[in-house]
């Protein structure tokens, strides 16, 4: 630790906020990654602020941890807000924002400590990209925010930042073709798995996900939030995602690459299995578990009427499970990824497929993020990305999906000796919990889109050829 830097800093008056709040209100809202879209915003909370340029200079920077207060449901009066997500802000100050810097615009701050300046998004800003990855380097303590590194790493300087561009829940910035630093926009206290799994991961010498170089985190009221993790940047590496549709828009077959991507997968359940703890589901942890799967699909069917005439078939998918838990059957459990999909994967031009984004389901609690579950959830969620993306290409490929679900299965049973199709029943439902919640998803946001999940409900509540 002997280059680690310890620097008090001025913490920013609750005024810095309250200047802010009229901008914000209008800004967040269009944010990708703001989770409250569709509630009314009635007010801020400040988590906590540090300073990490001085305001009396040219630029100014600041750390923000907001949390946002909205209605429970639109239409109803200020009275009915409740303190909702916390999110991680950079805020810039500048006196007059540079041409290349009008996509970052927040707004004109009027009153206040920033009266007369612009603040805006600083990530698309080099200099306060350069002070992250500086602080990072110097495993600096700047006010309640703490940047490390994993000592063996040496970060160098004179790397050029850009902002990502990938729309996602988080937002990222990459320092020339060396790293790249995912930071979290909405964060909660605790053990974050997006850096726990990598780190468990690189201990066990597992090659298909880029271990963490460094992190950021804040230590506020005895609590530890995790805000950000840099890895390295894998230069040349293909979406899963994209990569898919090129090849379905080219009539090219997906099998190989399924197949190989079934491997990858399996190598990361395999490493996080020695890694970290399993445990066994014997029927109290089945019940659980089916129960929840239960209950999300009942407020699925009040929230959507389309799966109305699905309910009861996918409700005996569920049965099904259960029955077997009664019958004596059991399952192991432990961690996974938590979110797997196409777009979570990526390949390098050397045919490496590598597993990123650990973070899981963000808007599910983070406790049950951490918990063991069968590796099945992970295998349902790529196989549901591979039916997205055949019906995302016009005209598509006739037995597209099938073929790389297939392949997928095969490759993954190629490293663990397992298919996960010879255990039909457990799979079918993490499947229909997953298209379940994409029906869900897709009616509230995208609803061109829900005739995809749709199709795959009509064929899982189907009854089954025993």
């Amino acid at each position: 630790m002997s280059d680690a830097v310890t620097r008090p800093v001025p913490t920013p008056s609750p005024a810095l906020l309250a200047s802010l709040d009229p901008l914000l209100r209008e800004w967040l809202p269009r944010q990708r990654w703001f989770a409250g879209k569709g509630r009314p915003i009635a007010g801020f909370s400040l988590v906590a602020a540090t300073e990490l340029l001085p305001a009396g200079g040219k630029l100014g920077l600041y750390h923000l941890l907001v949390r946002v207060h909205q209605q429970l449901t639109p239409g109803h009066g200020a009275a009915s807000a409740v303190p909702g997500d916390c999110y991680q802000l950079l805020i810039g100050a500048r006196e007059a924002l540079p041409p290349r810097l009008a996509p970052a615009l927040i707004g004109h701050v009027t009153d206040g400590p920033l009266a007369g300046r612009t603040v805006y998004e600083a990530l698309y800003d080099a200099r306060p990209a350069d002070v992250l990855l500086e602080a990072l380097r110097t495993r600096a303590s700047i006010g309640a925010l703490r940047f490390d590194r994993d000592e063996g790493e040496d970060i160098r300087t004179g790397l050029v930042p850009r902002v990502g561009t990938a729309e996602q829940s988080n937002s990222s910035v990459v320092y020339g073709d060396t790293f790249i630093l995912k930071l979290l926009r909405r964060v909660v206290p605790g053990v974050n798995p997006d850096l726990e799994l990598p780190l468990a991961l690189a201990r066990e010498g597992c090659p298909r996900v880029p271990p963490p170089t460094g992190w950021l985190s804040a230590e506020l009221a005895g609590e530890s939030y995790v805000l950000g993790v840099l890895q390295p940047y894998l230069q040349g590496a293909a979406d899963g995602w994209e990569l898919a549709l090129r090849e379905l828009a080219k009539g090219e077959d997906f099998g190989a690459e399924a197949r190989a991507l079934g491997r990858a997968t399996a190598e990361v359940h395999t490493a996080l299995a020695r890694a970290l703890p399993t445990v066994t589901l014997g029927p109290p942890q089945l019940d659980v578990l089916v129960g929840g799967m239960t209950e999300r699909l009942e407020a699925a069917v009040r929230a959507v009427p389309a799966l109305r005439p699905y309910a009861p078939g996918l409700r005996s998918v569920f049965t099904a499970l259960a029955d077997l838990a009664a019958e004596g059957c059991t399952w192991t459990a432990q961690r996974i990824h938590g979110d797997l999909h196409l777009g979570q994967c990526l390949r390098s031009p050397s045919g490496q497929w590598w597993l990123i984004d650990f973070e899981g389901e963000p808007a599910r609690p983070l406790a049950e993020r951490r918990m063991p579950q069968p590796v099945a959830r992970d295998i349902a969620g790529m196989l549901r990305s591979f039916d997205y993306a055949a019906h995302s290409v016009k005209p598509g490929v006739p037995g597209w999906a099938d073929t790389c679900r297939a392949a997928y299965c095969s490759g993954y049973a190629e490293v663990t000796g397992r298919d996960p199709r010879t255990d039909p029943v457990l799979l079918r439902a993490h499947e229909t919990d997953k298209a379940v919640y994409e029906v869900v998803y897709e009616a509230r946001h995208r609803p061109d889109w829900l005739p995809v999940p749709l199709s795959a409900v009509r064929r899982l509540a189907a009854p089954q050829l025993t």
